[in-house]
């Protein structure tokens, strides 16, 4: 006998109480997030002050960087401590933090969706590799990330001879996840959802835990209505279903069955564009050179959704396995603010389940964004200009991968670059140096990477470097750039320069 209830938005909202634990499910511009019920909880809080000293949990991002997803949260008073892996899209919780008004510990996301499920199976919490060396190692941060924040959620140990990690387990009291349609048994289906992410963990860690589980479809039915096979969370793990008439796929853009898996759409007309911006049209092309067909590979957020294009421009999609932390694999993979979410996708998982395909060490090639990189070959992702970015799923994906081709500009801020006859130019440098001599927090542990064998590339639009025995080595340079002009002078060390050849001058074409 089903006890799920069917609830307003208000309703649900007045089951959310003072101090709560509350984990919700969402990704980027508006997937999966079960929007009419962040809505009900903050118009709740700002009209009576409560819910008021949350702890809110979640694994990737999610909102507009102005009032929607997490946003929704960020009111002082309304929220005490947050345990995330990307903080992009809610900028006024980066606020929140850095004026210390917050606690936050910023964990990475396969950990967290992990951690939720190991919560949810009652286990003594997460045990793991992922984050060794990095900030949330506890011999650096330990995923603190203002001073206000000093609780230890994450310990060193050693099993068989080896360090790990333990994250720490906790109660959550409340769980909010989102589907496409719930039948009156309580069954949840994402079936046209672009992703299923993390909310079956979120369900199980919430009702274990002895709190309540509220759901948000777009559609009621009927007992029976529902494939077995497309029910993600059964009704016994939730309390209460919000109906949405009006939910979205993403924010402002209506339910599309190509990305929802449901139909195959032609998309001749749809092809991703390459980078119209010099720079990203370099790094693209040039790391798009990496990629060898029949082998498992992965792309990251920000200028590395530019080798979509690329890969477009070339019609070799189909010779390529391609996947993202999110879950989905192959298909026409969308940028930008729906970066996760793909266009005729293979296959949609769990990205729980991507989370433990990629910590085991199944991708081949990643391609990841570069933030800044110190003389020793670290990477920065997260801790960028004083502002808590988060690593997402960065963490384990580069930890892991057998090769790792890093994409960025070389520096920020003001660079201009002319390519014209053959050879490329510094008009004008970039204000800031990307490539210094420590990082301001390690996301990628280039001494973990050497303990492993990795090999590890920076692609940047006038230099290509490798993480060698010891420090950076500079291997290419673009045609017409000089050395001493126009590299070292704008680096805060030296690179080892050995044998240096030239970028190849098809990846400058117009």
């Amino acid at each position: 006998m089903s006890t799920t209830r069917f609830l307003s938005a208000a309703e649900a909202a007045a089951l959310v109480r003072d101090s709560d634990v509350v984990a919700v499910s969402g990704n980027g511009a508006g997937m999966t997030s079960a929007e009419v019920i962040f809505k009900a909880i903050e118009e709740r809080f700002l009209e009576t002050g409560h819910p008021r000293d949350l702890t809110l949990v979640h694994s990737l991002g999610l909102g507009d960087r102005g009032a929607m997803g997490t946003n929704r949260f960020a009111h002082e008073g309304m929220l005490r401590k947050v345990i995330a892996a990307h903080f992009t899209w809610s900028a006024k919780i980066q606020q929140l933090i850095r004026e210390e008004k917050i606690e936050a510990y910023c964990l990475p996301g396969g950990v967290i969706q992990h951690l939720l499920r190991e919560i949810g199976a009652g286990r003594p919490g997460l045990f793991t590799h992922s984050g060794l060396g990095t900030f949330v190692d506890p011999r650096q941060q330990g995923g603190r990330c203002n001073e206000r924040s000093r609780e230890e959620v994450v310990e060193l140990l050693q099993i068989d001879g080896k360090d790990v990690l333990r994250y720490k387990p906790f109660a959550v009291n409340v769980g909010i996840i989102r589907g496409t349609y719930a039948d009156t048994n309580g069954n949840l289906s994402p079936e046209e959802e672009a992703i299923d992410l993390d909310i079956h963990s979120i369900a199980l860690a919430a009702h274990n835990s002895g709190g309540v589980v509220l759901a948000q479809a777009r559609q009621l039915v009927e007992p029976g209505s529902l494939h077995p096979r497309h029910v993600r969370v059964p009704g016994i793990l939730i309390d209460a279903v919000v109906e949405d008439p009006q939910q979205e796929l993403f924010y402002g853009v209506g339910y599309e069955p190509s990305i929802g898996g449901s139909r195959r759409a032609h998309l001749g007309a749809l092809a991703a564009g390459v980078p119209e911006k010099l720079e990203r049209r370099i790094v693209a092309r040039r790391a798009a050179m990496e990629l060898r067909e029949g082998v498992s590979l992965n792309f990251g957020f920000g200028i590395p959704g530019g080798i979509f294009g690329v890969i477009a421009e070339q019609g070799n999609a189909d010779r390529l396995w391609m996947s993202v932390e999110q879950g989905t694999h192959n298909g026409r993979m969308l940028d930008g603010r729906l970066f996760g979410a793909s266009r005729n996708t293979d296959a949609i998982v769990p990205s729980v389940e991507q989370f433990d395909f990629y910590s085991g060490g199944g991708i081949d090639i990643t391609f990841l964004g570069m933030g800044e990189a110190d003389a020793e070959g670290n990477v920065n992702v997260s801790h960028l200009g004083g502002n808590l970015i988060g690593p997402g799923g960065f963490i384990e994906i580069a930890q892991n991968a057998k090769k790792v081709v890093f994409c960025g500009t070389f520096d920020a801020q003001g660079s201009q670059l002319q390519w014209a006859g053959g050879r490329l130019s510094i008009v004008q440098p970039g204000k800031v140096h990307k490539f210094v001599r420590q990082v301001e927090r390690i996301t990628f542990a280039a001494s973990y990477a050497r303990g492993t064998g990795q090999e590890v590339l920076y692609i940047t639009e006038r230099a290509v470097f490798r993480l060698a025995e010891e420090e950076l080595e500079l291997i290419e340079v673009a045609p017409g750039i000089d050395i001493e002009r126009d590299i070292l002078p704008f680096m805060d060390f030296h690179p080892a320069v050995r044998s240096v050849g030239l970028m190849p001058v098809e990846v400058f074409a117009d």
